[in-house]
């Protein structure tokens, strides 16, 4: 991957006014075919302004599939989707996307401001062209360096932003490629794994940062992640993806044994720690031909291996 392979606003080609009201993402009896298989059916979800939702499963289940349906990059073959009031594609000038990645090597010298910048003149021309700014009135080029400066102290990345890219932690890299995602103010941001291979106060902090983002612009939020554990604390909403099916609700309502031993098909338990939150623990014990690796069944569950 490239520096300039990215988070990305994504642009669109409609630009009418988008809705201020009603769910940004709404799901009716949705299914997905890719390759000739379906994916998931009978998918009925809602996402709300400021919403923080956390999209979970095992590996192939249809996660991503799920944020490319959104996107309007797969379509759906049933049902009806509607983003921002509109089919899916329709408004993707609404939408912030990170897509999955692997870090950044530490020889990348691009510094992560630059990388922030992207976000305006990279989802355009793949990089940054300062010689554009003289075709840029000075009111608008001061407003855009104002909003890269915003965005950066949103995330928390002032102290590292002029750093090289290479050169900054898991964490700080992350920071740094949601900053881009955010800085044209969209309604919708779309984060495929970005806590993956992240350590644990790590990905506590990213999560701490997103409800943060959710509360202060009044941006949903879809997180595509493996591990409930780590980010419970901070969701608004869940969506289980798992054998073709997909359940979705608040925390106290959707994480329960009997839901989750249901939807996976494994014994699994949910247990309150000593501070009253919950965590969801069980034994992975997944015959081998499921492709369920002792992660049972992307939960990332905690308990004795066989």
């Amino acid at each position: 991957m490239t520096a300039v392979e990215t988070s990305t606003a994504v642009n669109g080609a409609d630009a009418l006014p988008i809705p201020p009201d009603g769910p940004v993402v709404r799901m009716r009896g949705a299914a997905a075919v890719v390759g000739g298989r379906q994916i998931w059916s009978e998918v009925s979800l809602e996402v709300h302004p400021g919403q923080f939702v956390a999209v979970l499963g095992p590996n192939g289940a249809g996660k991503s599939t799920l944020l490319r349906a959104v996107l309007g990059t797969t379509p759906t073959s049933e049902g009806t989707v509607e983003v921002l009031g509109s089919p899916p594609g329709r408004r993707n000038a609404g939408i912030g996307y990170l897509p999955q990645r692997r870090a950044f090597d530490a020889g990348v010298r691009i510094r992560g401001v630059d990388i922030v910048r992207l976000g305006l003149d990279g989802a355009r021309w793949g990089t940054p062209m300062p010689w554009l700014s003289k075709v840029v009135s000075p009111e608008r080029f001061r407003a855009r360096q104002r909003r890269l400066q915003e965005v950066i102290e949103l995330v928390g990345a002032t102290a590292y932003a002029h750093r090289p890219i290479g050169q900054c932690s898991g964490g700080e890299q992350q920071r740094l490629l949601i900053a881009q995602a955010l800085i044209r103010r969209p309604r919708l941001l779309l984060l495929d794994e970005p806590l993956d291979s992240l350590d644990v106060p790590s990905q506590a902090g990213i999560s701490a940062l997103v409800r943060d983002i959710c509360h202060h612009e009044r941006v949903a939020v879809m997180l595509v992640a493996h591990d409930v554990n780590p980010i419970l604390p901070y969701l608004d909403k869940l969506i289980y993806v798992a054998r073709g099916a997909a359940v979705s609700g608040n925390p106290e309502d959707v994480i329960t044994g009997e839901k989750l031993t249901a939807l996976y098909g494994i014994p699994i338990e949910v247990l309150r720690d000593s501070t009253g939150r919950l965590v969801v623990v069980g034994q992975p014990d997944v015959p081998a031909e499921h492709g369920i690796a002792d992660s049972a069944a992307g939960l990332r569950i905690r308990g004795p291996k066989p």
